[in-house]
C-alpha cells in the first residue's frame, strides 16, 4: 500500500505502473513461474501481482489478492488457463499483513484446505488486538447496526502519538461486506498461518528452493523470497518499481524508517540477483538503483519535516503530516508514515518529543 493518493487515471496525472488496471495476460517469467494480475481498487493501486509456482501437486500462490468476488473470479479465470481451478492451489504465501495480499486466503483454505505460509511475525497492527479475540469464530452481520458499531469501536484504536485511529464509516464497512466472497467480515482479518518461516530459512515452493528474507519497514512482518539458483526475488511491497512503499509507523519497530533502510540495503547484497518480481507493477532488474531512489526519496521527506519544524516551532503529527503529504492523502496511513519519520529524527537526536494533553508534540529546531 502507499499514500500517494488516488490513481492518476482519475486525476489527470500520469498513471504509474502500480496504478494500472489488472491485465488478463498470464506471463511465464521462468520455468513454472507465472504472474497473474488480480483487480483491486485501493488508493494509488489498480492490481496486485499474484505469482503462481507450479509443481506436480498443483500451485503455490504468492499474494492471492483481495477477498472480493471480482478478484476471486479473476483468479479462477487465470487458473483455468492451465486447465485448473481453485482446488489445485495447495499453498498460499502471504508476503505481509495487508488485505490486498492475504484477502483471498480464507476461502482457499476453508473450501480447499490450502496451506498458508507467512513470516513468523505475521499479524495486523492496524486492528485492536482485542478484535480477533472478540470476533473469533463469530460471523458478524454488517447489515445489523449493533454488530457494525461493535466492529467500528474495536477498529478505533489508540495511536502511539496520542490520537485514535479513525474507524471506517458504516458505509465503507457495508461495502467491504458486499465485496467479500464469504458475505461476511472474516476475510478482512488476517488469517492464522499454517506454517511460518524465519529470516534465512530455505523453503521449497514450485520445485524451487527459496530463501526467506525478513524485510520489515513497509510492515513489521514483511517477507521476501529469493531463488539464488535463478536470481529471482519475489519482493512483495518491499521494493516497487515506480512508487515508494508506505512506511508502517504503528507496530513493534522502534525506528521503522531506519529498519526499512536496513532491509532495503540487504537487497543489494543478494548474489546473482537478475529479476525482481514486485507485488504491484512490472518486473525489473536494477534493484540497487531502485533502492537508492527510495532511500533518497525518504531523505527528501526528512528535509521537508525539518523545514516544517522551522516554521511550526512545534507541532502534532497531524500538523507535520499536512506539510509532508498532499491533502488527497491525509489520513491514518499518512499520519503513521509521518510519525515514523518524526521518530527517526528523534532517535537521531534531530527532533524533540513532548506531550500536551496526552498527544505527542514534536520540534526539530
Amino acid at each position: 500500500m502507499n499514500t500517494e493518493g488516488p490513481s492518476g487515471k482519475n486525476s489527470g496525472r500520469a498513471v504509474r505502473q502500480e496504478q494500472e488496471d489488472a491485465s488478463a495476460e498470464i506471463l511465464e517469467l521462468a520455468t513454472g513461474l507465472y504472474r497473474f494480475q488480480l483487480p483491486i481498487s485501493m488508493p494509488g493501486l489498480g492490481h496486485v501481482n499474484c505469482y503462481a509456482l507450479e509443481d506436480v501437486e498443483g500451485f503455490t500462490l504468492v499474494d492471492p489478492g483481495l477477498p472480493s468476488r471480482e478478484s476471486w473470479t479473476a483468479l479462477g479465470d487465470r487458473l483455468a488457463h492451465f486447465g485448473a481451478d481453485h482446488s489445485r492451489v495447495h499453498t498460499a504465501v502471504v508476503t505481509h499483513s495487508h488485505p490486498d495480499h492475504f484477502g483471498g486466503v480464507h476461502r482457499l483454505r476453508d473450501d480447499y484446505g490450502t496451506l498458508v505460509l507467512t513470516h513468523e511475525n505475521f499479524r495486523s497492527v492496524w486492528l485492536d488486538s482485542n478484535l480477533d479475540e472478540e470476533m473469533a469464530g463469530v460471523e458478524l452481520d454488517l447489515a445489523n447496526d449493533e454488530d457494525l458499531e461493535r466492529i467500528r469501536s474495536l477498529m478505533s484504536q489508540p495511536t502511539p502519538w496520542g490520537t485514535r485511529r479513525q474507524a471506517p464509516t458504516a458505509a465503507e464497512l457495508r461495502k467491504w461486506s458486499e465485496m467479500d466472497v464469504t458475505g461476511g467480515s472474516r476475510s478482512w482479518r488476517v488469517p492464522v498461518p499454517s506454517t511460518t518461516v524465519t529470516d534465512g530459512e530455505e523453503v521449497v515452493l514450485g520445485g524451487r528452493t527459496w530463501v526467506s528474507l525478513h524485510t520489515p519497514g513497509h510492515t513489521h512482518d514483511h517477507l521476501c523470497l529469493y531463488d539464488p539458483a535463478d536470481g529471482i526475488l519475489l519482493s512483495g511491497d518491499h521494493v516497487l518499481p515506480t512508487i515508494t512503499p508506505h512506511i508502517g509507523g504503528i507496530g513493534p519497530m522502534d525506528d521503522p524508517l531506519a529498519t526499512f533502510f536496513h532491509s532495503l540495503e540487504r537487497m543489494k547484497e543478494l548474489p546473482g540477483l537478475r529479476q525482481v518480481l514486485p507485488a504491484h507493477g512490472h518486473p525489473f532488474t536494477d534493484v540497487a538503483g531502485r533502492v537508492d531512489d527510495i532511500i533518497s526519496h525518504h531523505g527528501e521527506r526528512l528535509d521537508t519535516i525539518r523545514k516544517a519544524g522551522d516554521h511550526l516551532g512545534s507541532g502534532t503529527v497531524e500538523e507535520y503530516m499536512k506539510r509532508l503529504f498532499k491533502e488527497r492523502s491525509w489520513g491514518d496511513m499518512a499520519a503513521s508514515e509521518t510519525y515514523a519519520h518524526l521518530e527517526h529524527l528523534r532517535i537521531m537526536g534531530q527532533a524533540k518529543r513532548d506531550e500536551t494533553a496526552g498527544q505527542a508534540i514534536y520540534s526539530t529546531s
